[in-house]
């Protein structure tokens, strides 16, 4: 009987002190904002700063960022493309003793263009890499950022770590949280 009497009274005093249940009326868009950013990057990070309502915190300033960080794995990966691809035809020439052989792979033996081959073909997989990172990475960012569209930090709310002791014998920190 006792078991019984602490399970009600334990589950009485959860149900007082929890938080009511208020249907979700805000409408988090993180899925079309992640859709934006897939068709065209940096869409979504626009999109999050016009409907932010909370903040003034803007996300534009990430457009430039996205678009520079694209850039430059782009132009890796085209450099390294072309280069592999000429010291491929040159190896192939080389093999076939055509004799017309490119100026700029000469001072090289076989070996060692097969080698500078093998190297711009990992460095230009790893451009890949890094363009589909970017490219994955903003989408995220926009989805993270339209999570927070409606967040709201106020005032009221703080949190302070003090020294205490514990079972009056070691010392530790306790966590105060204050919600107004």
């Amino acid at each position: 009987m006792s078991r019984i009497l602490t399970s009600l009274v334990l589950f009485l005093s959860f149900s007082f002190f929890s938080q009511d249940t208020i249907p979700d009326t805000l409408n988090h868009p993180f899925k079309k904002v992640m859709l934006y950013s897939a068709i065209l990057p940096g869409a979504g990070q626009v999109y999050n700063s016009i409907h932010s309502d909370l903040r003034p915190k803007k996300a534009y300033w990430k457009v430039p960022l996205i678009y520079m960080a694209l850039g430059t794995a782009s132009y890796f990966l085209v450099s390294n493309q072309l280069t592999q691809k000429s010291l491929k035809t040159e190896y192939i020439k080389r093999i076939e003793n055509s004799g017309n052989y490119n100026l700029t792979w000469e001072p090289f033996d076989d070996q060692g263009v097969l080698f500078l081959y093998r190297q711009y073909l990992d460095w230009r997989d790893l451009s890949i890499l890094g363009l589909a990172a970017v490219y994955f990475i903003q989408i995220v960012d926009a989805g993270v950022e339209a999570h927070f569209l409606h967040f709201d930090v106020s005032e009221n709310l703080s949190m302070k770590f003090e020294p205490t002791l514990m079972n009056y014998k070691s010392p530790g920190i306790s966590l105060k949280m204050t919600f107004r």
